[in-house]
C-alpha cells in the first residue's frame, strides 16, 4: 500500500526532529498561511466565526493548530513503520466525520498541503529540497486519503 520509501522517511524524520520543539509556532504559521491563501476557510472553524481578535491571538486557534501540525507530522513519521496512516489522540473515523460535518472539500486539502509544504520549507530552509518536498507531500497525501475514506 505505502509507496513511502526509507529515504522519504529519513527526510521526514530529520525535519520533524528539527521542528517539533516549536510545533506550536509552526502550527500557527501553517494556519495563518491557510487563511491567507483561502480566507473563506475560516468559516470551517466554529471558534473563529464570532471572534474579533487577530487570528494569532485567538485562544482556540493556537492549540488546534499545534495539535493538527503535530498529528500531521507524527502520522508522516510513522507511515513506513506502520505501513498505513495512524493518528494519535483520535481515529481516522473521528477525523473523517469531523471533516465531513464541517464541509471540508478537496480544495481545502490542496490549500492545506501547499501551506504545509511552505511552512516546512520555512522551518527547515537548510534541509529543504525537492526530495523533502516530495516526501512530505506523499505523507500528507496518504493522511488525507485516510481521512477522505472515512468522510461519510
Amino acid at each position: 500500500m505505502s509507496s513511502f520509501t526509507e529515504e522519504q522517511e529519513a527526510l521526514v524524520l530529520k525535519s520533524w526532529d528539527s521542528m517539533k520543539k516549536n510545533a506550536g509556532e509552526w502550527g500557527l504559521k501553517l494556519f495563518l498561511k491557510i487563511f491567507e491563501i483561502a480566507p473563506s476557510a475560516k468559516k470551517l472553524f466554529s471558534f473563529l466565526k464570532d471572534s474579533n481578535v487577530p487570528l494569532e491571538q485567538n485562544a482556540k486557534l493556537k492549540p488546534h493548530a499545534k495539535s493538527v501540525f503535530v498529528m500531521t507530522c507524527e502520522a508522516a513519521v510513522q507511515l513506513r513503520k506502520a505501513g498505513k496512516v495512524v493518528v494519535r489522540d483520535s481515529t481516522l473515523k473521528k477525523l473523517g466525520a469531523a471533516h465531513f460535518k464541517y464541509g471540508v472539500a478537496d480544495e481545502h486539502f490542496e490549500v492545506t498541503k501547499f501551506a504545509l509544504l511552505e511552512t516546512i520549507k520555512e522551518a527547515v530552509p537548510d534541509m529543504w529540497s525537492v526530495d523533502m518536498k516530495n516526501a512530505w507531500g506523499e505523507a500528507f497525501d496518504q493522511l488525507v486519503n485516510g481521512i477522505k475514506t472515512e468522510m461519510k
